[in-house]
């Protein structure tokens, strides 16, 4: 019987495996799930994504199952709070960068545009620069070229499972 081969960034973590083999690369189209992705995608900046993904449950608590009208409504105090949240990252530029990207998405759905429509116009081909040029002209923050890149694989935009891996062809 042969091991079942995957991508060797995910190591054998069973937490990275199941986040390997159920979510990384599978296309998504869910407003809120597409949110927290590009919250979480902004937080992994300068860490390893393992670290975000061991604090998942923490961020979807404090940011509210991320949804976008209640971080939009946030104030210093909120943020001051998360900002002594260990369960979270707490930088205090990636905290208030939440608030400021729940305001923009809000701003989008406003003009009659939702974040599924507006992110997978820069699926095909993958540019993951002009969607985050893109993203910054809307007022998104933390939303570089490497985070959107980040982003789209993490989504399903691109497939950049390795080639013997066992999702590469699904």
């Amino acid at each position: 019987m042969s091991e079942t081969q995957r991508c060797s960034w995910c190591g054998d973590d069973p937490l990275y495996v199941a986040y390997h083999d159920e979510e990384w690369g599978v296309p998504l189209h869910d407003d809120r799930k597409l949110f927290e992705m590009l919250i979480l995608e902004g937080a992994q900046a300068g860490l390893s994504w393992i670290t975000i993904l061991r604090k998942r449950e923490n961020y979807r608590t404090a940011f509210h199952g991320f949804d976008p009208e209640r971080i939009a409504r946030f104030t210093q105090r909120d943020l001051d709070r998360l900002a002594k949240n260990e369960g979270i990252v707490r930088n205090r530029l990636k905290i208030a960068a939440a608030v400021i990207n729940a305001k923009a998405y809000l701003a989008l759905n406003k003009s009659g545009v939702t974040l599924d429509e507006f992110l997978w116009r820069f699926a095909d081909p993958p540019d993951a620069k002009r969607m985050s040029k893109e993203l910054l002209r809307l007022g998104f923050k933390f939303v570089g070229p490497t985070i959107c890149y980040a982003f789209m694989q993490a989504v399903g935009m691109v497939n950049d499972h390795a080639a013997n891996c066992w999702k590469r062809k699904h």
